[in-house]
C-alpha cells in the first residue's frame, strides 16, 4: 500500500449557460468527463445532432459560455501532504476556480493541468469545497484573436479563421467530413490527489545491438513533492519474471536514474512480422520503510528506422522494424466521435480491431483531431498496429506569437512524453497538409538556402519555426529514437504532390482531376498517407439519421445535409455513371456507391502493394479514412456505427499475407472515344509479406461473362513466392475479337487450399450484361458459414451488414465452379440470411 490517494471527481457536478444566473439556471450532469452538447441533449435543452437537419438548430451551443461546478469535501491531509486537483483535459478556454479564488487559467485542450490546491482548501476535514469552471467560447474567442494579431495572414481551410488560433481540436469547427458542434466541457477525467511525494514519470531510453540480441539503456523516474531522502527501486519483467532490479538515491532535482542491460531481449514487431512481446517497467518510490507511491508502464523494445534512401526512382520512404522492411498498409484515423466522452475503451478497442482483422498493419493519427487517450495506444502496442502520430495541425497557416509558441511547446513535450513509451509509435509528424497552404498561397520558403529559424518567424509562413524546428527539437529530447517528419505530405523541400520523394496525399482521384479510379496505381508515390473514394454508409445508418420517410432517397436534403464534402453530388455521380448502370432507388444507389469504393480500393491497395516489391517503389498506402466521427456519407470504409463498407474487405483481400493479382489493360472510355477493345495484356503475380519463400500453386483462367464457360484452358503454375516482395508470374495478351468478353479469374493454393482470389473484369462494368447469374446462397449450419456459387461470374456480391451479424467476407466477385465458402457468426438457419444483391441483380 501506498500513501498516496486519487479520488475522481465525477458524480455531483452541475452546469449552466454563464448568462443564466438563477437557482433554476443550474442542471445536473450524469458524469464527468463530459462535454456541454450531451448534457443539454439529456435533459432536452437540445435535439440530437446526429439526426436530421438538427446540427442548424444546436449551433448556438458554441456562440455562449458555461459554467460547471462540483462541491467535495476537505480530505484528511494528514502530516501536510500535498493534495492537488489533476484536470486530465478542459475544453477548452478555462477559469478554474476553488472557493472564489481563481487557481488556474487554461487556454489548450490538450494539455493536463495540475494545480496545488492545499491553501485554497476550506479548513477542516469534511468540510465542503465548491471547484467551478467557466469555459468561455472557443468560436468567439478565436475570432477575437484574429483581431488582435493583424500581423499575421491568417488562412485556414475547411474552417473558419478563428481555428488556428484556438488550441482545440480542429474537427470542432466542422470539416468536410463531420459537422460543426462547437463543444466546451472537462473532456477527460478530474482527480484530487493527495502524497507526500509520487512519482510523475518513469521512461527508458534503451539501444538494441547492430544484432538485436542485447539491449542497453537507462530507465528513469521524475518526483515530484518531497523527494529528499527518498529511493526509487525499478524493475523490469517480463512474462512474469524479474529480469532486472536496482534501488537509487533520488536527486534533489526529483530525478532517479540506474542503467541497465538485457541479453537476448524479446522484440516487438508490428503484426504478421513477429510476436508483440512487451515488458513491465515498475518504479516504488521508498521513503524509509514506507513506500509512498508506485507507477508501471509497459513498453516494448524495438529498433525503428524511416529509410529514405536514393535510389532510382528518387528517394525511398518506408518504414523498418528490427531490421525487417515493412509495408505500411493501413488507414488515417480521425476523432471516434464530435462528442469525445462518449468514446468508451471498449469502442476503440472494436475499431482497431477491426482493422487488424482487415489486414491492416498501420493507423494514422489525423492531425485536426486529438491525442488519442492511452487507451488507443496500448491497444495498438497489444495488437502490433504502427502508429503515424500527427501533430495537431492541420490544413492552415498558424501564427507563432510568444504566447501561441509557449502554449505549442508545452502541448508537445507533454504529449510526446506520455506517449513516448508506446512501442507501436514510430514516426511523428508535424502537421497535416500545412506546406499545401504555403505552396497554394505563395508563402515565403526557401527549404534549400534559408536555415534560420529566426528569419522564419518574420516570413509569410512563420509556422516552418514549428515544423523544422520547434517539434523536431521536442521529439529529439523527449523521444530520440522515433523518426520525425515535419508534414505530411512532405517531399524534403520538393513540392508535396512530388510522387518520387517523401509521402503524398493523392486527391487527384476524387479531388482535383477527378481521374478514373483505375489510374490509382499509376498515380502513386514512395509512400500514400492520404487517398480515398467516397461511398454511402448502411442503410441501418441511414435509417438511424432520417426519420422522415419523404427523405430517404439518395438525393433528399437531408442525405446531402450528411455529406459535408464540397461537390460530392458530380464526384461520386460522376465515378457511378462512368462505370456503372444507374439505379436511382435508395438501396440500390447505396450499393453502386459502395462498389465504387470498393473498387477503386482494390486497384489502389492491390496496384501500391506489388510496387513494393519493386525496389520499395511504394513503402506503404493509409486511405482516407478508416472510421467516421457522426452517421454520415464520406470516405470512410467503417461508418460511425462499426458498420463495414465493402471497401473494408478490398483492402482486407489485397493486404492477405499472401495474395494473388491479375489485370489487364483498359481502353480509355471517357473521352468520347468509346470503342470496344479488340486486344489487351495481361499481368499476373503474387505479392508476399512472409518472410521465408513460399511455394504455392497459381491458376488462371479464362471465363465468358455471358455464358459462364471457360473459353480456353486454365494455366497453372508451380511458384516459389519470393520472401517481403512480388512475384511477376506472366504476361501474356488477349485477343478480344470473338463474341464472348472475358472476365480473368486468378487463384493461388498452398497444398490443395485456395488462400487468395482475384478477378479481373472488362472496364466499364456499364456494358455488361449481368443479368442471370445463377447464384446459389446456401447457409451452411454446421460450419456456421454460407456456401456462394454462380452459373456465371458475378460482380460484387453484398450482404447487408447489420448489428449481431459478422461476415468474413463481403463485397466478393463469384467464379463459375469455385464455390466459395464465407464464415458467418449470427446466422441460425436459412430464414436469416442478411438482405444481399450484386451487380446487375434485378430484384431490387
Amino acid at each position: 500500500m501506498t500513501d498516496f490517494k486519487s479520488c475522481e471527481l465525477s458524480q455531483g457536478w452541475q452546469f449552466r449557460d454563464a448568462c443564466k444566473n438563477t437557482p433554476q439556471s443550474w442542471r445536473s450532469v450524469s458524469r464527468v468527463p463530459t462535454v456541454v452538447h450531451l448534457d443539454l441533449i439529456e435533459h432536452g435543452v437540445i435535439p440530437d445532432p446526429f439526426i436530421g437537419l438538427n446540427e442548424l438548430q444546436v449551433q448556438w451551443v458554441g456562440e455562449r459560455d458555461w459554467i460547471y461546478r462540483v462541491d467535495f469535501r476537505t480530505p484528511d491531509l494528514g502530516d501536510e501532504p500535498r493534495c492537488d486537483l489533476l484536470f486530465e483535459g478542459l475544453d477548452t478556454i478555462a477559469t478554474v476556480t476553488l472557493n472564489g479564488a481563481v487557481i488556474l487559467e487554461s487556454d489548450n485542450m490538450f494539455v493536463p493541468r495540475r494545480v496545488d490546491v492545499g491553501m485554497h482548501l476550506t479548513p477542516g476535514n469534511g468540510s465542503v469545497n465548491t471547484l467551478e469552471i467557466l469555459f468561455e467560447s472557443a468560436l468567439l474567442c478565436g475570432r477575437e484573436r484574429i483581431k488582435q494579431h493583424p500581423g499575421h495572414r491568417f488562412i485556414t481551410h475547411q474552417t473558419e479563421a478563428g481555428r488556428s488560433t484556438v488550441r482545440k481540436a480542429g474537427y470542432h469547427w466542422g470539416w468536410d467530413w463531420g459537422p460543426i458542434l462547437m463543444t466546451a466541457g472537462p473532456w477527460r477525467p478530474v482527480r484530487l490527489e493527495i502524497y507526500t511525494a509520487r512519482i510523475g514519470d518513469v521512461w527508458v531510453d534503451s539501444e538494441l545491438s547492430n544484432d538485436l540480441k542485447s539491449c542497453r539503456g537507462r530507465v528513469q523516474a521524475q518526483i515530484s513533492g518531497k523527494a529528499g531522502g527518498s529511493k526509487v527501486r525499478f524493475s523490469i519483467m517480463f512474462q512474469s519474471k524479474v529480469l532486472f532490479e536496482s534501488e537509487v538515491n533520488t536527486s534533489e532535482e526529483g530525478i532517479a536514474e540506474t542503467g541497465f542491460v538485457l541479453q537476448d531481449p524479446a522484440l516487438w514487431y508490428p503484426h504478421g512480422y513477429g510476436r508483440q512481446d512487451l515488458y513491465q517497467i515498475y518504479a516504488k518510490l521508498i521513503d524509509g520503510d514506507q513506500m509512498r507511491h508506485e507507477m508501471t508502464k509497459i513498453i516494448g523494445f524495438r529498433k525503428v528506422e524511416l529509410v529514405q534512401k536514393k535510389d532510382e526512382n528518387g528517394q525511398s520512404f518506408f518504414f523498418r522494424i528490427n531490421d525487417v522492411d515493412i509495408f505500411a498498409g493501413g488507414s488515417c484515423w480521425i476523432p471516434g466521435d464530435n462528442f469525445l466522452p462518449r468514446l468508451t475503451s471498449n469502442k476503440y478497442k472494436k475499431w482497431l480491431g477491426m482493422l487488424l482483422e482487415g489486414n491492416q498493419n498501420m493507423i494514422r493519427v489525423w492531425g485536426g483531431g486529438i491525442f488519442e487517450p492511452s487507451v488507443f495506444y496500448s491497444t495498438c502496442d497489444e495488437l502490433g498496429i504502427l502508429v503515424w502520430q500527427d501533430f495537431m495541425f492541420a490544413c492552415a497557416s498558424y501564427p507563432t506569437y510568444p504566447s501561441f509558441l509557449a502554449s505549442i511547446e508545452e502541448e508537445a513535450r507533454t504529449n510526446v512524453k506520455r506517449l513516448r513509451h508506446h512501442p507501436s509509435i514510430v514516426i511523428y509528424a508535424g502537421s497535416n497538409e500545412d506546406y499545401q497552404i504555403q505552396e497554394k498561397y505563395n508563402l515565403d520558403y526557401n527549404f534549400e538556402t534559408d536555415k534560420d529559424p529566426q528569419s522564419w518567424l518574420k516570413s509569410t509562413f512563420p509556422a516552418r519555426y514549428i515544423y523544422e524546428y520547434l517539434l523536431p527539437k521536442i521529439v529529439g529530447e523527449e523521444s530520440p529514437a522515433t523518426p520525425y517528419h515535419p508534414t505530411s505530405p512532405w517531399g524534403g523541400g520538393n513540392h508535396s504532390a512530388d510522387p518520387t520523394i517523401g509521402d503524398i496525399h493523392q486527391w487527384d482521384i476524387w479531388h482535383g482531376a477527378m481521374l478514373p479510379y483505375q489510374s490509382f496505381p499509376k498515380v502513386g508515390g514512395r509512400f500514400v498517407s492520404e487517398f480515398g473514394m467516397e461511398a454511402f454508409p448502411q442503410i441501418a445508418t441511414i435509417k438511424q439519421f432520417i426519420n422522415d420517410e419523404d427523405e430517404m432517397y439518395p438525393q433528399s436534403l437531408t442525405m446531402d445535409f450528411h455529406n459535408k464534402a464540397r461537390d460530392h453530388e458530380r464526384r461520386l455521380g460522376t465515378y457511378i455513371l462512368e462505370n456503372f448502370r444507374i439505379k436511382s432507388d435508395l438501396q440500390s444507389y447505396i450499393h453502386l456507391s459502395q462498389v465504387v469504393q470498393s473498387e477503386a480500393m482494390k486497384f489502389a491497395y492491390q496496384g501500391w502493394r506489388r510496387q513494393w516489391g519493386h525496389g520499395r517503389l511504394c513503402g506503404g498506402a493509409l486511405v482516407w479514412q478508416l472510421n467516421d466521427c457522426w452517421p454520415t456519407t464520406s470516405w470512410a470504409v467503417i461508418d460511425h456505427y462499426l458498420r463495414k463498407k465493402p471497401a473494408y474487405y478490398a483492402i482486407s483481400r489485397a493486404l492477405k499475407p499472401l495474395a494473388v493479382g491479375i489485370s489487364r489493360t483498359h481502353e480509355e472510355w471517357t473521352s468520347g472515344h468509346a470503342k470496344p477493345a479488340t486486344s489487351a495484356k495481361f499481368e499476373l503475380w503474387a505479392v508476399s509479406s512472409h518472410l521465408k519463400p513460399i511455394y504455392a500453386t497459381l491458376r488462371l483462367r479464362f471465363i465468358s461473362v455471358r455464358t459462364g464457360t471457360d473459353v480456353k484452358s486454365e494455366i497453372s503454375y508451380d511458384v516459389a513466392v519470393m520472401p517481403n516482395s512480388t512475384t511477376e508470374v506472366t504476361t501474356g495478351v488477349l485477343s478480344l475479337e470473338g463474341p464472348d468478353v472475358l472476365v480473368l479469374f486468378a487463384t493461388l493454393s498452398i497444398d490443395g487450399q485456395v488462400v487468395s482470389r482475384d478477378m479481373d473484369w472488362p472496364q466499364p462494368y456499364k456494358y455488361l450484361s449481368l443479368r442471370d447469374r445463377g447464384l446459389v446462397i446456401t447457409f451452411l449450419p454446421e460450419k456456421s458459414a454460407l456456401s456462394i456459387t454462380a452459373r456465371k461470374p458475378v460482380k460484387a456480391l453484398v450482404f447487408e451488414e447489420s448489428d449481431g451479424i459478422w461476415l468474413q467476407d463481403n463485397g466478393i466477385d463469384i467464379a463459375p465452379g469455385d464455390e466459395q465458402i464465407i464464415p458467418v457468426e449470427g446466422i441460425r438457419n436459412s430464414s436469416d440470411l442478411p438482405r444481399w444483391t450484386y451487380i446487375g441483380d434485378d430484384s431490387l
